[in-house]
């Protein structure tokens, strides 16, 4: 209690009291029970199989409009075979990501074969930091040399091919923008001064006769996008595999439709090889451009999608990527801060930084059977620097919002992954009539190689969505195609040296 003191010319005000009442209770827009159930509702709202199977046929419509129109989707790669099985060898891949290379020698023993019949038989990975990006000239390709070197020097078996007059045949898995072999852009981040058009071929075979320690015979003979790669590597080992998926921080998919299926302004002006055959050919889907008007969203997509440097330019990939889900997580988790008094009401400092929740700490809540999520807790305080643990009934609101946005990834990657199971059944020229009784759909990438469960659920999804339908269509059969990017190539490189 305060006691004013009486103030001049102010006899109403004497001896006027307040009182100050402590430890107020704040009022909020809502209750944490009564915003879980709306997010349960908004990110389920189109995970029933009646809704999926329809959100596959509005995703098969764009398919086959953009085989024919678009000049970012559905591209044509130079790859117009599969493997056969037969190829066999020991040949030198690279993979160049966005941030890692890593060069490897792959082993190919044909199919038949009793032991594993492609494998990896030495890799090293390097870091492709702010340094290597900033290499100017040649220097990034002679840095890929020195790479090369000492993988080849590491092995005995291939360091005395390298005494041998013949090339060692390579192929290349990327993400870069590199058509037949010509380079058209570096990407993002990078420095060096690469005349667009330069044959990518000649700048690392270059390079490697430029070290002095070494004179690296290499031949580039494939190159391969990575999800290109994926079926590759998978289609070796089965023969029943026509498309592959890679889901991690982004998505994409390659699958093996007929030539003809494509308009023909696709293909430009490139001449067919007349040493293999070119009914079919592997398209790079870029899986992330579609579904804009096909997909639901909600008010947490649709903030995302708006402050996103690119808007509505990957709206797939921006709904069930790794790289947004827990994005999506963490503005559930502002919003539940500010308006239900989750955390009373304070967002720790780190959460309210964008993309800080990452698919890590996602795939820690999801493993945790523990009734109380102790061991997600004590991670979640730790990473996030939480002044005081969680209470029980915050970690179970957190842990179901997680579990809400990991359902709606899998429904949605689902429903693609059957559209595109459906457009080789439309497509079909033949194909498809292996004498098997189902379709492998290669499948790598982080989310689906380390997130508890995802690849499972979503087979469980798909088997419900093929059994709902009407028709002989095959079962379709999901399949881990691990490490596909460098086996893909090795794979690749083989089946260039295979048709010569």
């Amino acid at each position: 209690m305060i006691l004013i003191n009486p103030v001049p010319h102010a006899p109403h005000l004497h001896s006027l009291k307040f009182s100050i009442v402590e430890n107020v209770t704040p009022i909020y827009e809502t209750t944490m029970d009564s915003l879980l159930s709306e997010v349960k509702g908004l990110f389920e709202k189109q995970s029933r199989v009646e809704s999926l199977l329809a959100l596959s046929k509005e995703l098969q419509a764009e398919f086959k409009e953009r085989l024919q129109i678009s000049p970012q989707c559905m591209l044509p790669s130079h790859n117009y075979t599969l493997p056969n099985g037969k190829e066999d060898g020991t040949y030198l891949a690279l993979e160049v990501g966005g941030s890692t290379l890593r060069v490897a020698l792959v082993d190919l023993d044909g199919r038949a074969s009793s032991s594993q019949s492609l494998r990896i038989r030495r890799i090293v990975t390097s870091t492709i930091d702010n340094r290597v990006r900033e290499f100017r000239g040649l220097a990034f390709f002679d840095w890929i040399a020195e790479k090369i070197e000492e993988m080849l020097l590491a092995d005995r078996g291939a360091h005395d091919h390298m005494q041998l007059k013949e090339p060692l045949p390579m192929g290349i898995a990327c993400q870069t923008s590199i058509r037949s072999g010509n380079i058209i852009g570096m990407g993002k981040g990078f420095h060096c001064s690469i005349s667009k058009g330069s044959d990518l071929g000649d700048l690392i075979t270059q390079a490697c006769q430029r070290l002095v320690r070494m004179n690296l015979n290499i031949r580039l003979d494939a190159i391969v996008n990575d999800s290109s790669a994926a079926v590759l590597s998978r289609a070796y080992v089965d023969p029943s595999t026509r498309l592959a998926v890679i889901l991690g921080t982004g998505i994409n998919a390659a699958i093996h439709l007929p030539v003809s299926s494509l308009h023909h302004s696709k293909f430009g002006s490139r001449r067919f090889p007349t040493t293999v055959e070119t009914t079919h050919v592997l398209v790079n889907t870029e899986l992330s451009m579609f579904g804009k008007h096909a997909f639901s969203t909600t008010r947490w997509d649709d903030h995302l999608n708006a402050r996103h440097i690119l808007p509505d330019y990957q709206p797939m990939e921006y709904l069930l990527a790794g790289g947004y889900m827990g994005e999506i997580v963490r503005l559930v988790i502002e919003e539940a801060v500010k308006t239900a008094g989750l955390f009373e009401g304070r967002l720790p400092p780190k959460l309210s930084i964008p993309f800080s929740l990452d698919t890590r700490t996602l795939a820690a809540f999801e493993a945790d059977t523990y009734p109380n999520l102790s061991p997600s807790c004590i991670y979640f305080q730790k990473e996030y620097d939480l002044p005081v643990p969680p209470t029980p009934s915050e970690m179970h609101f957190i842990r179901q919002v997680i579990l809400s946005v990991s359902r709606r990834s899998q429904s949605y990657f689902t429903a693609a992954i059957h559209a595109l199971a459906s457009l080789l059944h439309d497509t079909d020229d033949g194909n498809l009539d292996n004498g098997l009784d189902h379709i492998c759909i290669g499948c790598d990438g982080s989310v689906i190689n380390k997130y508890p469960g995802y690849m499972e659920k979503c087979q469980a999804l798909l088997d419900r969505l093929i059994q709902m339908e009407e028709g002989t269509q095959k079962r379709v059969v999901l399949e881990s195609a691990g490490e596909s990017a460098v086996l893909g190539a090795g794979v690749a490189v083989a089946m260039a040296n295979a048709s010569d």
